[in-house]
């Protein structure tokens, strides 16, 4: 028997059986975001406390900078649908809360990858040569776009032709 919101993904599911298991899927994707996160915002933390901080050059503090606020932002747009959940409980807004979660998971992910890049970026800066360093940068940003944007996009449009 079909439900009211029946999908063609064949799923027999109502639009709130719909909306939770969306939401326990965002929330086992945030899991993994924010441990990434934390591992990346506590090695930026303790760079500023290394001796070797202060011979860091006008771009490589700049990025550090940079970093730190994209860290933070990340840090915020992880924790920000735990806390629309917990303001908007029991209020029976569950889809329009997986709809924004969605934006902010979706917005984070474009972050993590910039501090991804930019973390990998400073190392090697600091470590090897501004000219690696841009070249590592310039391929990290080619393989977060290629992995995390066209290769979605490939998948959408082959299952969208296949149909």
């Amino acid at each position: 028997m079909r439900g009211p919101d029946h999908r063609p993904d064949g799923r027999d599911e109502t639009r709130e059986e719909r909306a939770d298991r969306n939401w326990d899927e965002l929330m086992q994707e945030l899991r993994v975001m924010q441990t990434g996160t934390q591992i990346l915002t506590g090695f930026l933390l303790a760079v500023a406390f290394q001796p070797l901080f202060a011979e860091l050059d006008g771009f490589q503090r700049t990025l550090y900078v940079l970093l730190v606020l994209l860290a933070a932002t990340a840090t915020v747009l992880a924790l920000a649908p735990v806390g629309l959940h917990r303001f908007l409980f029991a209020q029976r807004l569950k889809p329009e809360l997986v709809r924004v979660a969605d934006r902010l998971v979706k917005a984070n992910l474009v972050v993590i990858g910039a501090v991804t890049v930019g973390v990998t970026m400073l190392i090697l800066d600091v470590t090897l040569s501004r000219t690696v360093a841009m070249i590592a940068g310039a391929g990290g940003l080619v393989l977060v776009v290629a992995l995390w944007l066209l290769l979605p996009l490939i998948l959408r449009w082959r299952a969208n032709s296949d149909s």
